[in-house]
């Protein structure tokens, strides 16, 4: 129901002025009567009916009906006795603002039958009154039929338009927070492997800086270029937030893997022709994720990554021959999570088994193709 001091229609063709006509329009019928009895008694019905009027606002449940039956009867009362029928219009507007449907429809049709009685018995009553008036009863007999449903569908629109616009805030925040994520998950990939490929070179240059001190400073000459690199990627990252190619990517893990001194074989379908974008992008970052945690962990001689493009789908296959993953601990990596969340969003598959090494599926449909086709018309 709406606060008490809204109880005036809002945005409707009747004016807020109408309505205070209709409010004072009463005691005018009232005078008209004769008797200071009739005058007296019409003055409690309509501090009856209005304080009904308000609390109708305020109340639910049983009481609520109570309040209407009491409009109802003195709406009756007021047609018959007054020669008075445009209660029956606050009656309306207030119908039309109860939420149930299965008592919006009951009141509707009680208060239409009751209307349309008290002014059928009302034009014998009041026979010159309501011959004076007959366009204005017509007019007030429309607008008990029109402005419950007016009322109840528009209450009904805003409420399914507030819902829109929660959703809509929702989404945005659903958003931001993936966005967020997602430019989390890219800086972890993005230092993360420059920075592993850089300890890996200081450690190497460490140990060769008394031995072989050319070899050490090639050594550090390649960890002011991959910092460099590195610092250069954040950048582009962060200023244009460019997708992954794979190509690029595949070239970055080779060295990296090189650097650790990890033997590479790769295979397969090295440029993606058939998937779009996205595709190639969550591909090009799972990759890195998966070599990173070889390099990091798997303590292997080898490596083989195996992509494979089709129409529909998208394989790779990354295997080395190290001593494998922890069952009970790889939920807590945040590359393998990090991989599970990229292929969640594009509705792929991630397939880990550690027999003789750690083997990793990845398997990506190209679901987005036909809509990156339309939009690059």
């Amino acid at each position: 129901m709406q606060n008490w001091y809204n109880i005036f229609p809002k945005n409707l063709s009747l004016s807020i002025y109408v309505w205070i006509i209709f409010s004072l329009l009463p005691f005018y019928f009232i005078f008209r009567s004769t008797s200071w009895l009739e005058a007296i008694l019409g003055i409690i019905l309509i501090a009856i009916f209005f304080a009904s009027y308000r609390l109708s606002f305020l109340s639910n449940g049983w009481f609520l009906y109570v309040c209407v039956s009491i409009m109802m009867l003195i709406n009756i009362g007021m047609s018959l006795v007054y020669g008075y029928v445009y209660f029956a219009l606050f009656l309306a507007f207030f119908i039309g603002n109860i939420k149930h449907k299965g008592g919006f429809i009951t009141l509707y049709v009680v208060h239409i039958v009751t209307t349309l009685i008290a002014a059928g018995f009302s034009v014998f009553t009041q026979e010159e009154l309501f011959q004076y008036q007959l366009p204005f009863i017509v007019i007030a007999i429309l607008g008990v039929i029109l402005l419950p449903i007016n009322t109840y569908n528009r209450l009904k629109r805003q409420k399914l338009e507030a819902q829109l616009v929660d959703a809509n805030e929702k989404i945005s925040q659903l958003l931001v927070y993936e966005e967020r994520q997602r430019i989390a998950r890219d800086l972890h990939d993005t230092l993360g492997q420059k920075l592993s490929l850089i300890g890996l070179k200081s450690d190497l240059a460490k140990r060769l800086i008394d031995k072989d001190t050319l070899k050490a400073k090639s050594e550090i000459t390649d960890i002011n270029k991959t910092a460099r690199t590195a610092l250069k990627e954040v950048r582009d990252m962060l200023s244009d937030m460019r997708g992954a190619k794979l190509d690029d990517e595949i070239k970055h893990v080779k060295q990296l893997l090189d650097a650790a001194g990890i033997e590479v074989t790769i295979k397969g379908d090295l440029e993606l022709k058939q998937s779009p974008a996205l595709v190639e992008d969550v591909l090009s970052m799972c990759l890195k994720e998966a070599v990173t945690n070889v390099v990091k962990h798997s303590e292997a001689s080898h490596c083989l990554i195996d992509i494979n493009e089709s129409p529909n789908e998208v394989k790779m296959l990354i295997q080395d021959d190290g001593v494998g993953i922890d069952q009970s601990k790889q939920s807590k990596g945040h590359g393998l999570r990090g991989i599970s969340e990229r292929l969640e969003f594009v509705n792929g598959k991630f397939n880990l088994k550690t027999n003789s090494g750690t083997r990793i599926e990845i398997q990506i449909p190209n679901v987005t193709q036909q809509i990156n086709r339309e939009d690059a018309r």
